[in-house]
């Protein structure tokens, strides 16, 4: 069964950075879409970035981008968001995801496998 386990959230006041890490078990990081989401309260789940399979390119939502940097460790099977200039809106919970297929990597409905997730909390 696919586990995925995310780690590093935590309170920052604004301007700070945080790296959270996905590690995965019994799914092969870089074998399909892998993306950040995140949800806070009162609101839908968002994408955040996604990171394309073939290639390893990142894709950003408008809203991070320039700030957040997304990045796979295929020796350690590990999904990292580097994220820097912490934003008070950018306090939600943040969920890793995987799927098995290689297409259409920005449509939350192709991810099959979702961790627990990890609180976010940035102050002003």
């Amino acid at each position: 069964q696919v586990q995925l386990v995310e780690s590093g959230g935590g309170s920052v006041q604004a301007g700070g950075s945080l790296r959270l890490s996905c590690s995965a078990s019994t799914y092969t990081v870089s074998s399909g879409c892998m993306g950040w989401f995140r949800q806070a309260p009162g609101k839908e789940r968002e994408r955040v970035a996604h990171i394309y399979p073939i290639s390893g390119a990142a894709s950003y939502s408008d809203s991070v981008k320039d700030r957040f940097t997304a990045s796979q460790d295929t020796a350690k099977n590990t999904l990292y968001l580097q994220m820097n200039s912490l934003k008070p809106e950018d306090t939600a919970i943040y969920y890793c995801a995987a799927g098995h297929t290689i297409y259409g990597c920005s449509d939350v409905s192709v991810y099959q496998y979702w961790g627990q997730g990890t609180q976010v909390t940035v102050s002003s």
